[in-house]
């Protein structure tokens, strides 16, 4: 599946356990994380998402979304 946005996000998932869209975006182009994730629950696969705070680059907390696999 590596071919499409779905099946990169898919791989990123499986190499590293999780993913944010920083990450998605900076590692893989895709823009749009959550179409994506939505795209794989919608052939069946768990995904988790958890909200985490970070900060930004003023230093500023901010939260954002992290997906893992479900086991």
């Amino acid at each position: 599946m590596k071919t499409t946005q779905a099946g990169r996000v898919l791989d990123y998932l499986r190499e590293n356990g999780s993913i944010t869209q920083l990450e998605a975006l900076r590692d893989l182009g895709v823009m749009r994380l959550s179409s994506r994730i939505t795209d794989l629950k919608r052939i069946g696969l768990h995904i988790s998402k958890k909200t985490i705070t970070v900060k930004n680059r003023y230093g500023d907390k901010c939260r954002i979304a992290k997906y893992f696999m479900e086991d």
